[in-house]
């Protein structure tokens, strides 16, 4: 079976030998060639090829765009990207806009005609780079919690609460307005996701904020 590939680039010496490598493999046809986004969506949802890869920074559209245009349009389409940048800005939103591989401009022939076969049949290709800063990204991620953006004080108000103190009591221990505990505890409420101080103690409890012996 033939992989139908389409080239976009907006350098015409890396079209011109991508293409005369690609073109030797048996399994590989080249139906098209695009130097920049807008071209490359046009191709693509009119010839429908089996594969794409997409070069980022092009001057009349970015490949990002590009990307996100043509899974809009055509949610199956197989798109590899192929550039030099490895910078978060280039690879999250490539990614986040449906691109299934993500291969540097370093990377030989070779690899990019296997990335091309593993991509149809349905993998992944992804540079070491690339994995690395998913993996660093996903455990940064986990390890965000909501109360990690309460105040002080809040974080304060909230043990208070725990203790089934009253708003009335609150500013009274805390020596501030009524007025103020309110606006703190909308605020603990708002950024722990929760819709009452029940639910906000039950996090507290939960994410070990609080003692449970105490």
């Amino acid at each position: 079976m033939l992989i139908n590939v389409l080239i976009v680039d907006d350098h015409e010496m890396v079209r011109i030998g991508v293409s005369a490598y690609l073109s030797t493999q048996e399994d590989i046809h080249i139906v098209a060639e695009a130097s920049d986004g807008k071209a490359a969506i046009e191709k693509a949802l009119s010839i429908k090829p089996d594969i794409i890869l997409m070069d980022l920074v092009m001057k009349e559209m970015d490949g990002i765009e590009a990307t996100k245009r043509i899974i809009a349009e055509w949610p199956e389409a197989k798109i590899i990207i192929v550039t030099s940048f490895i910078d978060d800005d280039k690879v999250y939103p490539a990614l986040e806009a449906g691109a299934k591989s993500y291969l540097l401009k370093t990377s030989n022939a070779s690899e990019i005609a296997k990335a091309i076969r593993s991509t149809f049949h349905g993998q992944s290709i992804l540079e070491p780079e690339v994995t690395g800063k998913i993996m660093t990204k996903m455990h940064r991620e986990e390890t965000v919690h909501l109360h990690d953006d309460l105040t002080e004080r809040e974080m304060e108000i909230l043990l208070l609460m725990s203790e089934g103190k009253t708003n009335q009591e609150i500013a009274e221990q805390l020596f501030i307005s009524i007025k103020t505990v309110k606006v703190h505890v909308s605020n603990i409420l708002s950024k722990l996701q929760v819709h009452d101080r029940t639910q906000a103690v039950i996090y507290a409890f939960e994410h070990g904020l609080i003692d449970r012996s105490s």
